[in-house]
């Protein structure tokens, strides 16, 4: 029975590679853009929803970056639950900014020196170039085109949680609040947890805010549970104050971005 459950497992974790078709949810009312990236050597689809507030005035808002966002992956369900955080008033209103998948395992993996992670992603250390895609070209192209305040985010779940973790652990500065939901943090042999006290020792002294959580604990090396909740007793000795870890035993990989995002932004959205 274990070796089964540990096959599905690896099954899935080859298919997170790639773009799968999320859940039918209604797909709200939204811009779509294309950028001509340098950094990704590609054009890239960006799915922007902006808050009812928008339209009604001239405040600037905040921002929070998805990948994961096209409109057959993440973006609908995240955009519609901030909607209704953002009428119930839960949150403060905020735009969203999805950027579609095309290599999905390139874009949200750094260096792996394990051979065996090939075998789900390619090892080509895409996640630096996406990084630098988000940061010097998607960015100023937001900013550019929407009134938007100081104060983004970023939200990613499995590989985009793992590149959301990658970025807070070594690009700290870049945004000011991440969620990271069950990140593959095995990926290099565990590198970011392994590392983590040296590269938090180099975290900037500024508020940033840190929400992650990690799924149902199994009995294998590819556990994500097994090291996020490493990560969260590091986190503890550290001295940092503004993170928050949920542990979901009662929920598996394909369900706790649902069970979690609701609480998971309602914390990190508020001061």
């Amino acid at each position: 029975m274990k070796n089964l459950q540990f096959l599905l497992l690896l099954t899935f974790l080859i298919l997170g590679c790639k773009n799968i078709p999320q859940k039918s949810d209604p797909i709200p009312k939204h811009d779509s853009i294309k950028i001509v990236s340098q950094e990704v050597g590609e054009t890239r689809i960006i799915n922007i929803w902006t808050p009812p507030a928008y339209a009604k005035g001239n405040a600037s808002f905040p921002v929070l970056y998805m990948p994961d966002g096209g409109i057959k992956e993440d973006f609908p369900h995240i955009a519609n639950t901030i909607a209704k955080l953002v009428k119930a008033k839960s949150i403060p209103p905020i735009i969203l900014v999805g950027i579609e998948n095309t290599e999905r395992g390139r874009d949200l993996t750094g260096y792996s020196e394990t051979k065996e992670d090939e075998e789900y992603c390619p090892l080509t250390d895409g996640a630096k170039n996406f990084r630098a895609f988000i940061s010097q070209e998607l960015m100023p192209k937001i900013n550019s085109t929407y009134r938007t305040s100081n104060k983004k985010g970023i939200i990613g779940e499995s590989l985009a949680g793992l590149f959301v973790m990658e970025t807070f652990m070594e690009h700290p500065d870049l945004f000011d609040f991440y969620i990271g939901i069950d990140p593959s943090l095995w990926w290099n042999n565990h590198y970011l947890v392994r590392n983590a006290n040296a590269l938090l020792e180099k975290h900037p002294d500024k508020d940033i805010k840190l929400w992650f959580a990690g799924s149902m604990l199994e009995d294998h090396k590819y556990s994500i549970a097994l090291y996020t909740n490493e990560l969260a007793e590091i986190l503890a000795k550290n001295g940092l104050t503004k993170w928050i870890y949920s542990y979901e035993p009662k929920e598996k990989h394909n369900t706790i971005f649902r069970a979690t995002k609701q609480k998971a932004l309602v914390w990190a959205l508020n001061d």
